[in-house]
């Protein structure tokens, strides 16, 4: 059962580039009501010319905040009514500049519909034998993407996989993990505070 996560880097799947899932993901999410999961794992993403991003990593903390709430239209519109959007954000301490950076952005997204929730990096070791958990966005038990990254953290592409035998312990697995997380915003109050 631990290697259920890890056996998804294996399993047989379309690789598609970054353009190739963005449009395979929006026909996919138009299509979709009910929960969707999304599991994110690593520490660092880059985020390209984001300008929060770049803001942020130049050190301009102010100017990252205020150009991310500019980006709330565009996270109401990634929550329709018709959709349960579960994240599960494995965070690692102490946060990474990148991390504080993103739990802003996700506490955003959350107060605009999205369930967003957190897990220490405890929380999915056991399923670490063979290297951290994959990034996986799952539309249920019939689609499954393993969303792929450079070393650098720069996005570029998925693999689609749709093989049940491979999905649905995945799913399994998820809905445990969130059901011990803790609520996104909580954990972000708790976490400026120290």
């Amino acid at each position: 059962m631990n290697d259920v996560l890890n056996r998804v880097r294996s399993a047989p799947g379309t690789t598609m580039d970054a353009a190739e899932y963005g449009a395979d993901f929006a026909r996919a999410f138009a299509a979709k009501s009910g929960i969707v999961w999304k599991l994110e794992r690593a520490q660092h993403f880059d985020e390209g010319d984001l300008p929060s991003y770049l803001a942020m990593v130049a050190g301009d903390w102010d100017r990252a905040i205020e150009l991310a709430e500019q980006m709330r239209p565009g996270f109401r519109e990634d929550n329709p009514d018709r959709m349960d959007f579960r994240r599960i954000r494995v965070v690692e301490e102490p946060l990474t500049p990148y991390l504080r950076w993103e739990l802003e952005l996700l506490a955003m997204r959350a107060e605009e519909g999205e369930n967003s929730r957190v897990v220490p990096a405890s929380a999915v070791r056991s399923y670490e034998s063979a290297g951290p958990v994959p990034e996986l966005v799952l539309f249920g038990p019939e689609l499954l993407y393993e969303v792929l990254y450079d070393e650098t953290g720069r996005h570029t592409g998925a693999r689609r996989i749709t093989d049940r035998e491979v999905i649905e312990p995945c799913v399994a697995i998820l809905a445990g993990l969130f059901d011990q997380s803790e609520d996104l915003r909580a954990y972000r109050t708790r976490t400026k505070a120290v």
